[in-house]
């Protein structure tokens, strides 16, 4: 009598846990789609050490260097997990709160006048003064919330308007609403719904429009230098679009169309920001490298939605790698710099300067830093 009451407890059990599995609420609505098969680490991309050893510049207790730029007094700036923009000698000396934006500044640039513009996930798009005075220059596009503003890029020609472009990586999931930048990115990511978009701002006259939509998660963005193209990286789809600037309201979720083209496809990893660099390269960071796992996920709808039932260390999160490409205008592969060890976690890209090369990351406790390489040009 003992057994059969044991055999009924743990069938019980287990008919509860299959049950939660199978059916217990979870905010994603996942959608298949088809990766192409991972490239891995041959070819172009063969493993190297070129990334590995890096020294690094100390941010007072602070961490997740997500964005660095050297502002046009000479300081250099980067944004901080807390939600303070840094500035700083390029040493690391001297080190300053420049503002607190109440949110998470991920991206920002500077416009003409050389005020910081910045794209804080909590906040929407914020110009923040010299006096560290920020003002919300848009929050929203035709009535509908920016929920995660990610990167902004400003223009520079003289003779043109001037217009900030901003992606904005979900519109499903907000990152002030779901605990976070990085527990949005993941749901955005599993759910596959691609609802990131890219918005244009006119800083004249204030107006703020859709550029194009359909991006699963919309991250980083760079301008072309004769500012005709968006460059923007599509992070839940391993690839980067070339985006015509002057769009309103194209829809990428079937694949290019009005002008877009998938410039950069099928990447080894999840990139992330866009930086422009000497020479007509322009970076990009992989924060982290593709899972045969996942893939096979994409496929699988439920399978994904079972995940996030899941305890959160059984999640089937990639490993560390630090990984950094460039690439030209036209698509072209030119640098590919690795750290199989991952020491320095979740690079999203590469700031230059005459003499040094700034690395970004999502999570670092310091700022990596290389000597610029004799080779580079």
């Amino acid at each position: 009598m003992k057994t059969l009451r044991r055999l009924m407890t743990v069938l019980a059990l287990s008919g509860l846990i299959a049950a939660y599995l199978l059916v217990w609420p979870v905010p994603i609505e996942a959608r298949a789609w088809a990766p192409l098969p991972s490239p891995g680490y041959t070819g172009v991309h063969a493993v190297n050490d070129r990334l590995a050893g890096l020294q690094t510049i100390d941010l007072g207790g602070e961490e997740g260097p997500e964005h660095v730029q050297i502002g046009p007094d000479g300081r250099l700036y980067t944004t901080v997990a807390s939600g303070r923009v840094l500035a700083m000698q390029p040493d690391g000396q001297q080190r300053t709160v420049f503002a607190e934006t109440g949110g998470r500044v991920l991206g920002f640039d500077f416009d003409r006048e050389g005020r910081l513009v910045a794209a804080d996930a909590m906040r929407g798009l914020l110009r923040i003064e010299a006096d560290g005075q920020v003002r919300v220059l848009a929050d929203a596009v035709a009535g509908d919330p920016i929920r995660y503003a990610d990167a902004v890029v400003a223009t520079r020609q003289p003779a043109q308007p001037e217009r900030l472009y901003l992606t904005d990586a979900s519109t499903r999931f907000g990152a002030r609403d779901w605990g976070g930048t990085f527990e949005a990115s993941v749901l955005d990511i599993l759910e596959q719904s691609a609802t990131g978009r890219v918005i244009g701002h006119d800083t004249e006259s204030g107006q703020t429009w859709e550029v194009a939509r359909g991006l699963s998660f919309a991250n980083g963005i760079a301008l072309s230098q004769d500012e005709k193209t968006l460059y923007v990286a599509e992070t839940g789809r391993y690839r980067v679009w070339a985006i015509p600037a002057d769009s309103r309201g194209l829809d990428l979720s079937g694949g290019p169309a009005g002008g877009a083209r998938v410039l950069l496809d099928n990447l080894p990893g999840y990139p992330d920001n866009l930086m422009r660099g000497g020479a007509g390269r322009i970076w990009v960071g992989l924060v982290k490298p593709r899972s045969a796992l996942i893939d096979d996920m994409a496929g699988k709808p439920w399978l994904r939605e079972l995940t996030l039932r899941l305890p959160r260390v059984l999640w089937p999160i990639p490993k560390p790698y630090g990984h950094v490409l460039a690439f030209d205008e036209q698509g072209k592969l030119l640098l590919d710099w690795q750290d199989p060890t991952g020491a320095y976690p979740e690079t999203t890209a590469i700031t230059e300067t005459a003499d040094r090369l700034y690395v970004q990351s999502l999570h670092a406790r310091a700022l990596g830093w290389l000597p610029r390489p004799a080779d580079l040009p």
